[in-house]
């Protein structure tokens, strides 16, 4: 299944610097955790490694992992990273008929 998820170039050196640090070189895994209050919001979470993920993007020597069943939701969005004095972070763009989190890190889907 094909999933047209693309990477920034902030963010796949990010993704590339985490994958080192975490002693998976090249490979990360992103999921899409649904929020603690239940109420619809989707927010994404980065970890080192493939995790039984199949590949949805690959970039710059990064390769980039999710659960199949996730593929719907990630289709077509495209993953940024941000990074100013004070930090940094990944945000996600938002999926026609979803709502963006305050933090850009998420979504919600508002049209079923």
């Amino acid at each position: 299944m094909e999933c047209n998820f693309s990477i920034s170039k902030s963010a796949t050196a990010e993704l590339t610097r985490q994958s080192s640090f975490g002693g998976t070189p090249g490979e990360m895994h992103i999921d899409l955790l649904a929020d603690s209050f239940e109420e619809g919001w989707l927010y994404i979470r980065l970890r080192a490694g493939r995790h039984n993920g199949v590949p949805i993007a690959r970039t710059d020597g990064i390769t980039l992992f999710a659960q199949s069943e996730q593929i719907i939701l990630l289709k077509g969005l495209r993953l940024d990273y941000f990074g100013d004095l004070s930090g940094g972070g990944f945000l996600i763009s938002t999926p026609k008929g979803a709502q963006a989190s305050v933090c850009g890190s998420g979504f919600k889907m508002v049209n079923s």
